[in-house]
């Protein structure tokens, strides 16, 4: 496994990070405890030392299975990266969405990120993942009803009291990186990014390596559709949100599976699967500190973590690049 820095902060985190939406369960066809729990060892076996959850995933539950997947495992070796301000019937902040629960229930989700639901959101993390500190706190969307320095406000309290060692954000936008940035120091921003998910490349990159800040890239594999095992006729299980979503519509999901045919030759002249060698381009970006990808048992966590075995050269990133600018996908496929 290969080890980069956070940012400015002195905490080391491995390059492929295992990401705990779908253990959640939540939006993603519900989850087995035992395969998320082997996904984990597996993972942490294979070098993996980082974790990014939420208390959205599962409303608590994905953080559930990791503080039970890390109680014997050594807590000053791993880096435990969660998240705050997507609070679900709570009638307060930004409305954002209507949902339902593993269980089939309704819930009404907020982003809301004023100081006192921040230090209660930290204290029911700690308990949740059995532990007294948070190596990465993040907050999960912007809040347009909380001033950004409020919330800044609130995360250099918990960095005072040694809850967190550090603060960083999740699909902010450079400007608004530079508004917190007065009041606080962040490490990171965590945005998507994808071969076929490139936005943060015109000014967040950019920004970014200027100010020595982490990218997190969430949803290098495109939530699956860049592991070439999802095919036009792909049958979702029930409570799957990925059938509502731009990049699944049976049309795109046929010109990327005709792309990655073109990896295929790649892929196998390095004994390695599409996704592995999606991953390892996804490092390889300038400014990329980590892929944040999710496994859901122990075979997937370790296809994931041996991504980190696949070297590419600069004239195969070339090669791939080329391709690239020759997919096209449905022009309101790729969010602005």
């Amino acid at each position: 496994m290969e080890y980069r820095q956070l940012g400015n902060t002195g905490i080391k985190v491995s390059a492929i990070t295992f990401g705990s939406w779908a253990i959640g369960g939540w939006m993603w066809g519900g989850t087995e405890r035992e395969d998320a729990l082997d996904a984990i060892w597996a993972s942490y076996d294979n070098g993996v030392t980082t974790i990014d959850t939420a208390p959205i995933y599962g409303q608590g539950l994905s953080e559930e299975i990791v503080g039970e997947a890390i109680r014997d495992l050594p807590r000053d070796k791993m880096q435990l990266l969660t998240k705050f301000g997507m609070r679900w019937n709570v009638a307060k902040g930004d409305f954002a969405f209507k949902s339902k629960d593993n269980a089939g229930n309704p819930i009404d989700i907020y982003k809301y990120t004023g100081k006192e639901s921040i230090i209660k959101e930290c204290e029911d993390s700690l308990r949740r993942l059995g532990t007294d500190y948070i190596d990465l706190y993040q907050i999960h969307w912007p809040d347009i009803t909380t001033p950004v320095a409020e919330t800044m406000e609130a995360l250099s309290q918990l960095l005072k009291q040694g809850k967190i060692r550090a603060a960083g954000v999740c699909n902010y936008s450079a400007q608004l990186m530079a508004e917190a940035e007065t009041t606080l120091s962040l490490a990171s921003n965590q945005v998507p990014y994808s071969m076929v998910e490139r936005t943060i490349e015109e000014e967040l990159v950019p920004y970014c390596i200027q100010h020595n800040k982490a990218i997190i890239a969430y949803s290098p594999l495109q939530r699956g559709l860049l592991t070439g095992k999802i095919k036009p006729d792909h049958v979702f299980a029930q409570g799957d949100h990925r059938p509502t979503t731009e990049f699944f519509k049976p049309e795109n999901i046929r010109r990327v599976d005709n792309f990655l045919d073109k990896l295929r030759p790649l892929a196998r002249s390095k004994n390695a699967l599409i996704s592995q060698l999606v991953i390892r381009w996804t490092i390889e970006q300038p400014g990329i500190t980590i892929a944040l990808v999710g496994a859901r048992d122990k075979d997937q966590a370790m296809q994931n973590a041996r991504a980190i075995n696949v070297q590419l050269s600069n004239d195969e990133i070339r090669f791939i690049d080329g391709e690239l600018k020759k997919l096209e996908l449905l022009e309101d496929s790729v969010p602005a």
